[in-house]
């Protein structure tokens, strides 16, 4: 089955088709088919290509599917015995992809 590594929102991730993935948010509306041009490498049994940053004419086709928000993420801040305490929390702002499509 072929699969590429794909960087998006400064993280790497391994893909196939039919895969669901969450990537940081990308500005694209809900339905709408994104192209994911920086693709670091390529497998497909027997045939691999490594980018030399990118493979060159290698691209990935993914359907949004929908933005959403991920868990809460705490943050928690202490010093024993000085009554210091400081609890700070965040959520990331995500898009799930559905891989159609890998075109080398």
């Amino acid at each position: 089955m072929a699969f590429a590594i794909i960087k998006t929102g400064g993280k790497q991730y391994r893909v196939s088709k039919g895969d669901k993935i969450d990537v940081e948010k990308l500005d694209v509306a809900e339905g709408s088919t994104v192209s994911l041009d920086n693709v670091l490498f390529y497998g497909d049994g027997s045939d691999l290509r490594i980018g030399d940053p990118k493979v060159e004419g290698a691209s990935v086709s993914a359907k949004v599917l929908f933005q959403h928000r991920a868990d809460k993420v705490i943050n928690f801040k202490y010093k024993r015995r000085k009554g210091f305490h400081k609890t700070k929390g965040h959520r990331r702002h995500l898009t799930r992809l559905e891989i159609e499509s890998i075109k080398v």
